[in-house]
């Protein structure tokens, strides 16, 4: 009998008369404290279940609220208890009702009596903590407590600030250096019975009694004035939240936990019938074990909690709905926005389809309805066409269909005529790339057969609309890869430009194009854009367009070299 065991129960007092039991039978004596906010009638069930086991005993009740003194006393009752009662204990060691035993009790024996001077303890000073949340660190023992941080929270703050303003700092007792650490630990005789007969231990009670959490400080400080040798590690798996929350062990975490090698895990979910049976069954010794290293689990803690604050780009979850600055990347995937290619190139989309090999949309922000490949109605995520509820959260749309198609790069026409609320959004997504032909739309204007003072109403409408989205895009903030090309330019040596983009879009797969869309008949275009200066309207976006016809293409001429970097 080398090996004692402590127990802090509040709830699910049927699961820790399992586990008291467990260790009881296996040769442990436990010591075990009920929160006396506990109903009654639960504790004396919990004593008549556990009546016929002689080395099990139960103290008087502390009241044991987080945070507060409570819980170091019943620790020091049930440790006081343990100790006179059983003289055979040569480590005592601290659990709460909600635990479980990962490994059998017999190598957790034999690994304490072949270290049976060392206390296994995390107990480190404060300039070290990097785990406390909350502002209060080294303040917590300078400053006095006494009112509840989770019944009165407002009263808790105000008299913290009155302290702060104030100057007050309480004196340190004398000798003792502040230390920090996981409430559960695992003490030799030698140690806990020193700083529970220590001579000056009245003075040290009223001093933590208005520390803030007690438990994480009391036990931790003190044994470093009388341990003879440290490990500063707890022997329980015990992990915690970016909030403080200690992370609760379901069933389906069984392999996690059975790689941890730890001896003793919390919290464990009271309803985790498989991690009960797995652990406390009589074969589990036969599961071969290392040194205890809850290390080799870190990493998948670490990536979960940056999962749970960072997210996921492209996708917002109901727990964490998007907020400015907190995005963490607003789509998922890389695409691309082409405005004015499908108005200068005849069936643009179905040739980008086939040379890029991606998924070519029409315009998704028509006024009419979102114009998804191949004219389906319902795309990939149940995204429906309906401009009404693409318009209601246009951001959501984009973002959807980003997500639902990760793994396809998406493209899209875009135009002045389209939803503008989207531009915004556009201009700041790192993985938009944005391809814009200024200027573009005046050409379905000139091919249709509207009265001209209608098209010049139109032009100027249309121009005014893409002016502001061109100048958007050219400010310093834009994060998306944005090209701009007047209408003129484009005209001038298209292959270019459109060489570039396909590079990029599908840059394993770069090639010279041996196959390019038909550009519209623009003859007689520019004396379109010189009827509409006479009628009054101005066209700025278009470029330089000779009122004799269409800028010289490259034709017979051999075209600029294009080079691939």
């Amino acid at each position: 009998m080398t090996l004692g065991f402590v127990m802090l129960c509040h709830t699910a007092l049927d699961r820790a008369a399992q586990i008291a039991r467990h260790w009881a039978e296996a040769g442990c004596p436990v010591v075990i404290h009920v929160d006396r906010r506990t109903p009654d009638a639960q504790v004396a069930t919990m004593q008549a279940a556990l009546a016929d086991l002689r080395d099990i005993r139960f103290t008087p009740r502390h009241a044991c609220e987080w945070g507060t003194w409570g819980i170091v006393a019943a620790t020091q009752k049930a440790a006081q208890i343990l100790l006179a009662d059983f003289p055979a204990v040569r480590h005592v060691f601290l659990a709460s009702g909600s635990c479980l035993p990962l490994r059998p009790v017999d190598e957790l024996r034999a690994y304490l009596d072949a270290r049976p001077r060392t206390d296994f303890i995390e107990s480190v000073t404060t300039a070290d903590v990097g785990w406390t949340v909350g502002g209060l660190s080294a303040e917590r023992f300078t400053l006095r407590f006494p009112f509840s941080w989770r019944k009165r929270r407002g009263v808790f703050d105000a008299y913290v600030a009155l302290q702060r303003r104030l100057r007050i700092r309480r004196r340190l007792p004398k000798g003792l250096v502040p230390h920090l650490g996981s409430q559960w630990w695992c003490l030799t005789r030698q140690t806990l019975s020193a700083i529970l007969d220590a001579p000056d231990r009245a003075r040290i009670d009223r001093y933590f009694r208005r520390v803030w959490i007690p438990d994480e400080s009391y036990f931790q400080s003190l044994a470093r004035r009388y341990a003879v040798e440290i490990e500063s590690r707890s022997l329980t798996l015990s992990k915690f939240d970016h909030q403080g929350k200690p992370h609760v062990f379901y069933d389906d975490h069984l392999q996690l936990l059975r790689r941890s090698d730890c001896f003793v895990a919390r919290k464990i979910w009271p309803r985790a019938n498989r991690l009960y049976q797995a652990f406390l069954a009589a074969d589990a010794a036969s599961q071969p074990r290392a040194e205890p290293n809850p290390g080799k689990i870190d990493r998948l803690f670490s990536k979960a909690t940056e999962r749970r604050i960072t997210g996921r780009a492209g996708l917002y979850m109901q727990s964490r709905f998007p907020r400015a600055g907190v995005e963490q990347g607003l789509t998922a995937a890389p695409y691309s926005v082409f405005e004015g290619f499908a108005d200068v190139f005849e069936g643009f989309e179905t040739w980008l389809s086939k040379v890029a090999g991606i998924r070519a949309h029409g315009h998704l922000f028509a006024p009419l309805r979102a114009e998804f490949s191949g004219g389906a109605e319902i795309y990939n995520g149940c995204l429906s066409d309906s401009a009404k509820l693409r318009d209601y959260n246009p951001r959501s749309f984009l973002t959807s269909l980003i997500w639902n198609t990760r793994g396809e790069r998406q493209c899209f026409q875009f135009g002045p005529d389209d939803a503008q609320a989207i531009g915004p959004f556009l201009a700041a997504d790192p993985n938009a790339q944005i391809s814009v032909i200024t200027g573009a739309f005046a050409v379905p204007l000139y091919l249709s057969n509207l009265n001209f003072g209608i098209l010049r109403a139109e032009a100027a409408r249309l121009q005014r609309i893409e002016g502001e989205f061109v100048t958007a895009l050219r400010q310093p903030a834009v994060k998306a890869r944005v090209r701009i090309w007047t209408l003129a330019e484009f005209i001038e040596n298209p292959m270019e430009p459109l060489q570039a983009i396909v590079d990029e879009i599908g840059p394993r797969a770069s090639r010279r194009l041996t196959e390019v869309p038909r550009l519209a008949d623009l003859s007689g275009f520019g004396q379109f854009l010189q009827n509409l200066r006479n009628q009054g309207m101005q066209p700025v976006l278009m470029g330089d367009f000779p009122v004799g016809g269409a800028p010289s293409t490259p034709g017979n001429r051999r075209a600029r070299p294009y080079l691939v970097k």
